[in-house]
């Protein structure tokens, strides 16, 4: 009985132990929205009986090794012991009532992050290889930053334009998945004014780990203010209506603007210039060569890049007048 009395003791003090050590290394960022409160709550659950069977693990071991080791002098066997009835009940029954209770407060937490508000902000999300654009339905308005209003619930539809993503901002906790072909919801409620970042946490091909946008969380005034600056931004300029499209779509986060290498060629000093194709042949990048470039990426591959990697489904998003515009943003990055 002493023993048991002892590490007991010593299981407590190591539990508390662990547990302070990890809650002090800051294992999760800041709560940022009202489903994180929930979630972390959960996770403090699972942190302490991390910490409990941990130490009831090695504090029992490590004791059992110095209390019980062999004596100077002992060559007998150690006393049989056939077992214990009342601990295979212990050990069976309390982890069965402990994961009953960790599922009940895990619906609860899963309650709360799917509650929905009547009032809440609807905000399409469109993922694609490899960019995030948010649209705002109602107010015309289209971004390529998520911008949000404090202690506000958001309602996310989301689709993919091609292959599967995951939009998941770590300060919000929750994530979820976007499939081609079906709309996904996700609900968020930010309760602190700041910037984070979108992250695409499903592998989703050559530039996934590149797939991120900003996620600004404004007073409600501050919101207003930029919604309305957005709605009344109406470009007449081809030039930065061009530029806008190819934010917005994904475009340069494969081809740069600066002359610098990434997936695909850089548009700068593209427009007008002699290009050397994967098949050894030369053509002249002029306007009919950029758009059958964008809606057949693979007709003509350019020397040192590789087929199939531009994604194949800019003829279903572009209309004639936006592939102008983006012609147009590549003649002004110069010949």
């Amino acid at each position: 009985m002493k023993h048991m009395l002892l590490i007991g003791i010593l299981v407590a003090i190591s539990t508390i132990s662990i547990h302070t050590g990890l809650d002090s290394i800051g294992l999760l960022p800041p709560q940022a929205s009202a489903q994180a409160i929930a979630i972390d709550e959960l996770f403090e659950w699972h942190v302490w009986m991390i910490s409990f069977l941990f130490s009831l693990i090695v504090v029992t071991l490590v004791y059992s090794l110095i209390a019980f080791r062999r004596r100077r002098g002992e060559t007998g066997d150690g006393a049989h012991i056939e077992g214990h009835a009342g601990l295979e009940v212990l050990w069976t029954m309390a982890p069965l009532f402990v994961v009953v209770y960790l599922a009940f407060i895990g619906a609860q937490s899963l309650g709360e992050t799917r509650r929905v508000d009547p009032s809440a902000l609807e905000v399409d999300v469109i993922a694609g290889q490899w960019f995030w654009r948010f649209e705002y339905p109602g107010q015309g308005v289209v971004s390529t930053e998520l911008v949000l209003p404090v202690d506000r619930q958001v309602y996310l539809r989301m689709e993919s334009l091609d292959v599967i993503h995951s939009f998941w901002v770590p300060e919000f906790r929750v994530k979820q998945d976007i499939v081609p072909g079906q709309v996904t919801e996700l609900r968020i409620t930010p309760i602190m004014t700041g910037s984070y970042k979108v992250l695409c946490a499903e592998l989703c091909g050559t530039s996934h780990a590149y797939m991120e946008a900003v996620v600004i969380v404004l007073d409600e005034s501050d919101f207003a203010d930029w919604l309305a600056g957005q709605s009344a931004s109406v470009e007449d300029d081809p030039v930065a209506r061009g530029r806008r499209l190819s934010e917005q779509n994904g475009c340069l986060a494969c081809h740069s603007v600066d002359g610098s290498q990434k997936v695909g060629p850089t548009w700068t000093g593209l427009f007008g210039s002699q290009v050397r194709l994967a098949d050894d042949s030369v053509a002249l990048a002029d306007e009919n060569f950029i758009i059958s470039s964008i809606l057949d990426p693979d007709m003509q591959v350019v020397e040192g890049y590789t087929a199939g990697v531009m994604p194949s489904n800019y003829r279903d998003l572009f209309e004639e007048s936006q592939l102008d515009d983006i012609v147009a943003y590549i003649i002004s990055l110069g010949k």
